[in-house]
C-alpha cells in the first residue's frame, strides 16, 4: 500500500514545523513523509530516500535553501526531483502578487496553510 503513496522529503531546521507538517500530509493518506532537521545530512537523506518530491526551507543554520537545492540539481539521482521552497522571508501576499514563484521556483510563504501547501504539491508533483 506505502508503495501508491508519494515520497515527500521535508527538510527544516525548525522541529515543530516539521512535526505538524508531516502529520497533516501523512493524515491525506497520499503521502509517506520523511523529516530532515540538519541541513548538511539532507543530501545523504534524500539520496537515500528517493522522494517524488522535496520541501525545503529557505533559512537554516549551516546551509540554506539555495545551497542544499544546488546541490539536488548537481546529484544525478535527485536533479529531476521538484523542489518547492518554504521561506519566512516573504509574505503570502508576496508570494501570492509572484503566482507562488519566486525566481522561476516554487514557494510557499511560512506559515504554511495546510490546504495551499497540498494544492502546491499536487501541481508540482510528478505523476
Amino acid at each position: 500500500m506505502n508503495n501508491s503513496k508519494k515520497r515527500i522529503l521535508l527538510i527544516d531546521d525548525e522541529k515543530v514545523i516539521t512535526r505538524l507538517l508531516k502529520l497533516n500530509l501523512e493524515d491525506t493518506g497520499r503521502y509517506v513523509v520523511r523529516v530532515e532537521n540538519i541541513a548538511a545530512t539532507a543530501l545523504s537523506a534524500a539520496e537515500q530516500f528517493q522522494p517524488d518530491l522535496i520541501l525545503l526551507d529557505v533559512m537554516m543554520p549551516g546551509m540554506d535553501g539555495g545551497e542544499l537545492a544546488q546541490q539536488f540539481q548537481d546529484n544525478a539521482k535527485l536533479k529531476s526531483v521538484p523542489v518547492i521552497f518554504l521561506t519566512a522571508a516573504a509574505t503570502k501576499k508576496e508570494v501570492s502578487a509572484k503566482q507562488g514563484t519566486i525566481g522561476g521556483l516554487p514557494f510557499l510563504a511560512k506559515p504554511v496553510e495546510v490546504p495551499d501547501m497540498i494544492r502546491c504539491i499536487e501541481q508540482h508533483m510528478p505523476t
